[in-house]
């Protein structure tokens, strides 16, 4: 057993027909001695949605069927000793619509120190159109870009300030003057910057303002910048 109870009796389905809307995870996993792989995969669908340990009232307050996840199916891994896919399929009202962070909270959390897994990989996730619709993706394209840039009918030349980490705002702000001056379009923030003690973000606009437009009033072109 996994818990109080057989994850199984509940979690494990493996007549269950998925949905389009579904979110369907694949997991490499390799059971505790003892722990079967049907109570393994149910333990993985249940700890990342609905389940828990032990049977609680509360169980009843709510329609644990229609929000549970469901491990479908079982496979071996070929070639590999007590190692199994176990595929799980979800709900789409079990997420948040446009949240990444909720998604992966769910299915890539908890359920990874769980006692009755030795080890536990994601392998493969699949994201009905139903749920990538709900993220509202960037504000503008390429058009909106060009417009902002008065720069048609040539690619856009562009980079990444470096190093990534570690300067300070003002000399930030020199390297993306001298990019700009130099003939780029634009520069940007690497993901890792964000408002660190060496560099807060108030400051590194500020800086980065001042070299935008210093850079646009020695070229004669309008300039860009992408801060996180």
């Amino acid at each position: 057993k996994a818990g109080v109870k057989d994850y199984r009796l509940t979690y494990y389905t493996p007549d269950y027909e998925t949905k389009e809307t579904d979110i369907l995870a694949a997991f490499r996993m390799t059971p505790q001695p003892g722990v079967p792989p049907e109570e393994a995969g149910a333990a993985v669908a249940a700890e990342s949605s609905t389940g828990t340990w032990t049977t609680v009232w509360t169980d009843g307050l709510t329609s644990l069927d229609r929000y549970k996840g469901r491990c479908y199916d079982i496979e071996p891994v070929v070639g590999e000793e007590n190692q199994f896919i176990a595929y799980v399929a979800y709900p789409l009202d079990l997420f948040e619509e446009g949240s990444v962070t909720n998604l992966f909270t769910s299915i890539v959390g908890n359920v990874f120190g769980f006692k009755a897994l030795r080890a536990l990989r994601l392998e493969d996730l699949r994201i009905p159109p139903a749920y990538s619709k709900t993220f509202q993706g960037p504000p503008h394209g390429i058009q909106v870009e060009r417009d902002k840039l008065n720069k048609y009918g040539r690619p856009l030349l562009g980079c990444t300030i470096k190093p990534k980490l570690g300067l300070s705002a003002k000399n930030y702000g020199r390297a993306v003057y001298e990019c700009l001056r130099g003939g780029l379009d634009f520069t940007k923030d690497d993901e890792n910057v964000n408002s660190q003690p060496f560099m807060r973000w108030r400051d590194r606009f500020l800086f980065v303002a001042e070299a935008l437009y210093k850079s646009q009033a020695e070229t004669g072109e309008i300039k860009g910048h992408y801060l996180n």
